[in-house]
């Protein structure tokens, strides 16, 4: 059974998210459907990772078997044919036999827009968060700097995580001004919990609105206590940029 391999973008705002949940429209119950219409038979896609719902990526990746070979071209413009306007097939590939999304990844890419200024977007409310007061960037970008290396990030995980472990490795933590008043964040990590970097994220906000000490994320961290961390900020504004193998 040939392994096609799929990288996938996609608008996350009218979705519950990347997973098949009942009674809900997900990106794999719209990848699965597609197929099914495509090969004639119900075929099941794996991706690398979770997204929840709003949250949109550039470089999902996933896998589906099937029986019989397909040209990678001609799938790929097949599926796009089929998926909705806000999901699209970039790239399609045959993967080995042994080619597991999730469990070959390296490291996963995300980032996180904040829209800064005082007045909404008409344009970009879905993919921004609307943080209306002046950020300090600097003491954000220091902040980031305190999630580097390898640590246990249980105080950034949402309740209803299932890891066994809540041990990461962060490559990459940084803070960018792209434009006037957009900034956005980058973070690699082997992985992340559940809301990880939505809760980073909101933490440094704070950081960024004074109101605590860029000092303070790692003593956050090392309490190990979700309830001294802040909810999590909004998934309009978070980015699933690439998985690496």
């Amino acid at each position: 059974m040939p392994q096609f391999r799929l990288t996938i973008e996609y608008d996350g705002t009218n979705y519950s998210g990347w997973q098949l949940q009942s009674g809900q429209d997900s990106i794999q119950a719209r990848l699965e459907a597609a197929l099914a219409q495509l090969f004639g038979v119900p075929l099941r896609v794996y991706g690398a990772g979770r997204t929840d719902a709003g949250v949109h990526a550039l470089g999902q990746v996933a896998t589906f078997r099937t029986l019989r070979p397909f040209d990678c071209a001609a799938l790929r413009n097949a599926l796009n044919a089929l998926l909705p306007h806000d999901i699209a097939v970039r790239e399609t590939a045959e993967a080995s036999d042994e080619f597991d999304p999730r469990r070959a990844a390296r490291s996963r890419v995300y980032e996180y827009h904040i829209l800064n200024r005082p007045t909404r977007s008409a344009l970009a409310y879905r993919h921004a968060w609307l943080v209306r007061e002046p950020l300090d960037l600097d003491a954000m970008s220091r902040a980031a700097a305190q999630f580097l290396g390898e640590g246990d990030f249980a105080a950034m995980r949402s309740a209803g995580s299932a890891e066994k472990t809540t041990i990461r490795r962060v490559y990459a933590s940084e803070w960018r001004r792209a434009g006037g008043d957009r900034l956005i964040y980058r973070v690699e990590a082997t992985a992340f919990l559940r809301h990880m970097v939505r809760t980073m994220v909101a933490l440094m906000v704070i950081v960024g609105q004074r109101r605590l000490p860029p000092e303070a994320v790692a003593t956050i961290l090392a309490s190990r206590d979700r309830a001294r961390a802040p909810g999590s900020a909004p998934a309009c504004g978070l980015f699933l940029v690439e998985v690496r193998y």
